[in-house]
């Protein structure tokens, strides 16, 4: 059964670092100045192209390894979804600058990540971790990460453009309607944290609350 709109849980893992996971995590935090360099510097395409399935790849593999190896850690639940986003910014930055991507489709999925950031403040000091990631955010993300090598593949010459044209911007078209359906749900995840009632802090024992007396 699909879990969507449950509210985040406690701050739960391990404090390991040094996990393929989070290393393949930081492998993918790497790509994104390299895209962006790929993309508006010498606008080599083709290796843009190559770094951003690398990046799709990774975001599948990091996942997946944690569940086969039982690699979960604090660290990872916060370096795969922010290089999640970093990427995906990164490349409608630079498609935007390029004129491939309207500036209103980048300013939309630019807000809804700055809306879901100014949250997580919120959550932490309720003590909970991150948004609990929907199969419909990672959809919306491998939905993304696919439609950017097609759009720039898209804008060459040839029946393999005009192939990967149409296509591209369907990808996009699928990423934009569920990456905002994914931010909604987050949303009421983000609602639903705050309704759920907060213990208090425990008392501390009485004999420590009160002060000692000196010994005479």
């Amino acid at each position: 059964m699909l879990r969507v709109a449950q509210a985040p849980t406690p701050q739960a893992g391990t404090d390991r670092v040094l996990t393929i996971p989070n290393l393949l995590s930081v492998l993918r935090l790497a790509g994104v100045p390299l895209v962006l360099y790929l993309l508006l510097g010498p606008r080599a395409d083709g290796w843009a192209i190559a770094v951003l399935m690398v990046g799709g790849l990774t975001d599948w593999l990091d996942g997946k390894l944690a569940r086969l190896l039982g690699q979960y850690s604090r660290l990872g639940a916060l370096l795969d979804p922010a290089a999640d986003r970093l990427y995906i910014l990164a490349a409608l930055v630079a498609l935007g600058v390029r004129e491939i991507v309207p500036w209103w489709v980048v300013s939309v999925l630019v807000a809804r990540d700055l809306v879901l950031a100014l949250c997580l403040p919120l959550l932490r000091r309720r003590g909970f971790g991150p948004f609990v990631v929907t199969y419909m955010g990672k959809a919306a993300t491998f939905q993304l990460l696919y439609a950017f090598p097609l759009l720039l593949l898209g804008q060459g010459q040839g029946w393999f453009a005009e192939l990967a044209r149409p296509f591209g911007y369907a990808f996009a078209a699928w990423g934009v309607t569920l990456y905002l359906w994914s931010g909604a749900l987050y949303l009421v995840q983000f609602v639903l944290a705050m309704r759920t009632p907060v213990a208090p802090p425990l008392p501390r024992d009485r004999s420590e609350a009160q002060p000692r007396r000196d010994a005479r």
